[in-house]
């Protein structure tokens, strides 16, 4: 891997404010050369250049790092594991549960965890409404996969009133928001500044209603 794409993600990593290690970097650029590798066969990503893929996918992913929480967290519709790999590589001490339905994502994404040694990973190659957890589920996260309501209706199940939804969407979600199902409420949304990118990206926390003492 080139040097200057090393020296992109080192200055966006600190741009992001996040402490990356120079083991962490190399495990990133080898997580990226796997994806270029496999993508040309299986169709992983839209985006072919390696330069773009910094910012747009691995930096992308990093900047839900400050606002993760608890120990188990489940990245849905994850496709080539994003957001769900960098942050894993980021946060060794947080289990990542990645659920893809595609059974070709789900065989990347097997080998990029044997590749990368990442145990702290698990693979589910199933839809996320049939997905069962054995483990207590923190956090939801999703990165351009479905509406906040359809997310909510297909994973309601582990939406406990201390679980969250964190998902990574473009322009401000108006909209989406509007719609949430009822009993569901947004308890953070902030724009999100992504080093190399000048796409609006924003991030949208979701959790159920408290209930009201008394």
């Amino acid at each position: 891997m080139p040097d200057n794409l090393k020296a992109v993600l080192y200055t966006g990593v600190k741009q992001l404010g996040l402490p990356g290690s120079v083991e962490k970097l190399d495990q990133l650029l080898a997580y990226l050369e796997l994806l270029v590798k496999w993508n040309a066969s299986f169709n992983l990503s839209g985006i072919t250049d390696k330069q773009e893929m910094v910012s747009r996918h691995l930096l992308d992913s990093l900047a839900l790092g400050p606002h993760l929480q608890g120990s188990t967290l489940v990245d849905i519709g994850t496709g080539a594991g994003l957001p769900g790999i960098p942050l894993a590589i980021f946060y060794p001490d947080k289990h990542f549960v990645l659920v893809d339905s595609n059974s070709k994502k789900a065989r990347f994404l097997f080998q990029v965890k044997m590749t990368l040694g990442l145990e702290n990973v698990a693979i589910e190659n199933s839809r996320i409404e049939h997905f069962q957890s054995n483990r207590q589920i923190d956090m939801v996260m999703c990165r351009a996969f479905s509406s906040l309501e359809d997310v909510l209706d297909k994973s309601q199940k582990f939406f406990d009133y201390d679980c969250k939804l964190l998902a990574m969407k473009g322009r401000y979600p108006q909209e989406e928001i509007d719609r949430l199902p009822a009993g569901f409420e947004v308890t953070k949304l902030a724009k999100l500044e992504i080093p190399g990118s000048d796409s609006q990206r924003h991030f949208v926390e979701v959790m159920r209603k408290q209930k009201q003492e008394g």
